[in-house]
């Protein structure tokens, strides 16, 4: 402990407080009346709070097929399986899916759930540069130079959670399909926020037999838990063979309720992503304003300190200050950028997002150290 106080690592639990800018509640969802009454509805006509078991024992409640069935027609996919959290959901389809002669080919930057399930797996893993196809398509190439024969799986996040920035989809799957490959997609910060409903940016793979994407429900959606879409034949590999779905109890029906309410928001008030479309433009150009820079191009704004005590030093400096604003470090992020990680969400308002951007102006000037690394 005393090495990671030493570096700026050391991490402690701190309540939150002050206006909004770290959550991953995007579209305010958390707390939406519409989702606190399907529930509070669903407790009344004796849903119960807890499954009781595994899916494949009593666990299977009519609440996860319910939502299973809907969120397959509102992505447009085959089939959907609900699990308890995106890092169980992507830790699962990498443990399962590929197989031993198969290649897991990962971004730098994708979550950690993604890179522990790759570990965990039966198949080689290797890493690719960070939104470089040709990085992908060389490891690839090296990997049957020395004799790989299975199937390659391609790792991604449609948009990435740190930097802000945007996967090139369309090469990464035009990639795996001239491979005979696979491609996860994670759409945990795109899924409700980008897309048509808020469908996310791979809706268009939805129905490849060569696309897995995962959707998580506790970002946008305001709940918890995640949704794999995929092929019937995927899902039912997973359904047999998937340990973390297989020896787990299921998630609670009631989350099940939460989030088939919430994809029911998504169509029926698209002015929630209208809104917070308008937010992200408002940031950006007010940014641009203030830095005569870009961050980022999406809801997720990154600014980048560089060491690790001064970026956590100018977050608390805005805590104090009024803003839930939190420091990141290694190793959720590269070594030497350290940074705040700026999250807009419907829980602020524009006034809000000038008096912050105003702050961390102020903040900046008053000491040179913070300034930004990139």
């Amino acid at each position: 402990m005393q090495s990671l106080a030493t570096d700026g690592r050391l991490r402690r639990l701190v309540p939150r407080s002050g206006l909004d800018f770290s959550s991953n509640d995007y579209l305010g969802l958390a707390q939406a009346p519409r989702i606190k009454r399907a529930v509070a509805t669903a407790m009344e006509a004796g849903t119960p709070v807890g499954a009781g078991g595994s899916r494949l024992l009593r666990g299977n409640c009519e609440e996860h097929e319910r939502l299973e069935a809907e969120a397959a027609r509102f992505f447009g996919a085959e089939g959907a399986l609900f699990f308890g959290s995106g890092y169980v959901a992507n830790y699962a389809v990498l443990t399962t899916l590929p197989q031993r002669d198969d290649l897991v080919v990962l971004d730098k930057l994708v979550h950690a759930s993604t890179h522990e399930g790759a570990r965990a797996g039966r198949a080689e893993m290797c890493q690719f540069n960070h939104n470089d196809p040709q990085s992908a398509h060389d490891a690839i190439l090296a990997w049957r130079r020395d004799g790989g024969v299975g199937r390659p799986w391609i790792v991604v996040e449609s948009l990435y959670s740190m930097d802000g920035d945007l996967a090139p989809l369309d090469d990464l799957v035009a990639l795996a399909e001239r491979h005979d490959g696979f491609v996860l997609i994670d759409e945990a910060h795109a899924t409700g926020v980008q897309g048509e409903h808020g469908r996310g940016l791979a809706a268009r793979y939805e129905r490849r037999e060569s696309v897995v994407i995962v959707h998580t429900c506790g970002k946008a959606l305001g709940a918890a838990g995640a949704l794999v879409t995929a092929s019937r034949v995927l899902l039912d590999t997973l359904i047999n063979r998937c340990r973390p779905f297989i020896f787990a109890t299921a998630p609670s029906p009631l989350m099940a309720v939460a989030v088939l309410e919430a994809l029911a928001i998504l169509k029926d008030e698209p002015e929630r992503q209208q809104k917070l479309a308008q937010f992200v433009a408002f940031t950006h150009r007010e940014i641009v304003a203030r830095f005569g820079e870009t961050w980022s191009s999406s809801q997720i704004v990154p600014y980048i300190v560089g060491d690790n005590a001064a970026a956590m030093e100018l977050a608390l400096a805005l805590q104090l200050r009024g803003f839930d604003v939190r420091g990141v470090r290694p190793p959720t992020v590269p070594a030497g950028t350290a940074r705040l990680r700026l999250s807009l969400t419907l829980n602020v308002d524009e006034a809000a997002i000038t008096a912050l951007l105003d702050a961390l102006v102020d903040e900046i000037g008053a000491k040179r150290s913070w300034r930004s690394a990139s």
